[in-house]
């Protein structure tokens, strides 16, 4: 039934009081329009090749950089944030050095499908009470969210590019109601972040050019999550024991200060996804992994993809106990679970022990990355 709203001021309200009642902690309104600088900022990290492997950024770019271009009849963009904050800090798990450390985001069930179910609901609810038109993005289709997010009040996007709330910390999953509904826009969020460069500061592998720059190619969640192919050599220590995304930048914001535990129980971690032991994880089958990671973001990343994850932070653990898990996948089906075993062994075995597994097996490798990993760990480079 719809409801004719004439007051701008209460039409917001209407909408924010509903977005809480379904279960979203973080509410803002924007114009349908390219937040300032947002398509100039998409343009000059395209230019610079930040996005590494990630080709649709370049291919959607277009729609990306401005809403109007991905729906013209849209006026107004309703964006919502959920708090996934966690209990505890996750920094102090990377000294575990026999478990692998996953993302908070990711520790619980995928969030792409709790947070499209409340967009829907909510979405349905506007179309029907103020007969508008309606549609519904969660990191499915070319939105920048962060931006709009930001534009919107929700936040400000941090020296780190993410999105940073006085309320909420670092620790918000975005989503976004576009609607042909006229909505007056909130005041865009100021920059708090001040003198702090804690998050530039603390990255393993000096992801950031510049303050509110990131180059993907080298930022740890691009290369265990979205990076398809080998991960470089120069990057692996640095890796540490994570195993999927990491949260450094994320963690050490002292806006976290302000955060409370997530309420939906669907973020909360899963007590296998928390701190699991590596030398298990390296003998899971395509079966069995996608058995262990339903109804998670993980399983989209694939059995071999982890794998070569998991690989990484065995040659780091310093146990030479778990030589013997890297050593099984040396006849792994997939070449990037295989040269990351070797790379692993090079690490875990004595110079004698693995020069031997070189006699024994390198000549058995047909793929040529694989042999080149057995070539490097034999001449030392690492």
């Amino acid at each position: 039934m719809r409801n004719s709203i004439s007051n701008p001021s209460e039409l917001r309200t209407a909408i924010r009081e509903r977005a809480v009642a379904d279960g979203f902690e973080a509410v803002g309104f924007a114009a349908a329009r390219a937040p300032d600088g947002a398509p100039e900022g998409l343009a000059e990290y395209l230019a610079a090749g930040h996005h590494g492997d990630m080709a649709w950024m370049a291919t959607t770019a277009e729609r990306r950089s401005r809403p109007e271009n991905l729906w013209s009849e849209a006026k107004s963009i309703i964006t919502l944030g959920a708090n996934y904050a966690p209990a505890d800090d996750p920094l102090p798990a990377l000294a575990r050095k026999e478990r692998g450390v996953v993302s908070v985001y990711a520790q619980g069930r995928d969030y792409h499908d709790v947070l499209k179910k409340r967009l829907k609901r909510l979405a349905g609810w506007i179309a029907e009470t103020h007969g508008c038109e309606v549609k519904v993005f969660v990191d499915t289709a070319p939105v920048m969210e962060k931006p709009l997010a930001a534009a919107s009040g929700i936040g400000w996007q941090g020296k780190h590019t993410n999105l940073v709330s006085r309320d909420f910390g670092s620790w918000l999953f975005l989503g976004s109601i576009f609607t042909t509904l006229a909505i007056e826009p909130d005041e865009a969020e100021q920059d708090h972040c001040g003198s702090c460069h804690a998050c530039l500061d603390i990255c393993p592998t000096h992801a950031f050019p510049a303050p509110y720059q990131i180059d993907a190619r080298r930022c740890i969640s691009y290369l265990t999550i979205e990076h398809k192919g080998h991960i470089a050599r120069e990057f692996r220590e640095a890796i540490g024991n994570r195993i999927y995304g990491c949260d450094d930048c994320l963690a050490v914001c002292p806006w976290n200060k302000f955060a409370q535990t997530a309420r939906e129980v669907a973020f909360h971690p899963r007590i296998e996804l928390t701190l699991p032991l590596l030398g298990e994880l390296a003998t899971l089958d395509d079966a069995s992994f996608r058995e262990f990671f339903r109804g998670s973001a993980i399983k989209r990343l694939g059995r071999d993809r982890f794998l070569r994850n998991v690989l990484i932070p065995i040659g780091n653990s310093g146990d030479a106990a778990l030589a013997r898990v890297a050593e099984a996948r040396l006849a792994d089906e997939s070449p990037l679970v295989r040269a990351m075993a070797v790379w692993a062994l090079s690490k875990l075995l004595s110079r004698e022990a693995f020069e031997r597994l070189v006699r024994e097996r390198a000549h058995l490798e047909t793929d040529l990355a694989v042999k080149a990993e057995w070539e490097a760990a034999m001449s030392g480079v690492t």
